[in-house]
């Protein structure tokens, strides 16, 4: 197996791990209700399904039918 020659101290150890960075999530606001939502995926206000300002499920209807 494999052996490191020497040990690699917290400095060398931290410079190399300055690239993983976490990043915030892009948040978008839906035209039709205003609604703050994730890109690229649907949310559900008031009962609807809704996808780039398009309902895409009616819980209401099915409920009452």
């Amino acid at each position: 197996m494999a052996h490191p020659k020497r040990k690699i101290s917290k400095t060398r150890r931290d410079k190399r791990r300055t690239h993983y960075k976490a990043t915030a999530p892009t948040i978008a606001t839906d035209p039709t209700t205003g609604e703050s939502h994730l890109f690229h995926r649907a949310h559900w206000h008031e009962g609807k399904m809704y996808y780039r300002g398009q309902v895409v499920i009616d819980a209401t209807e099915q409920a009452e039918a």
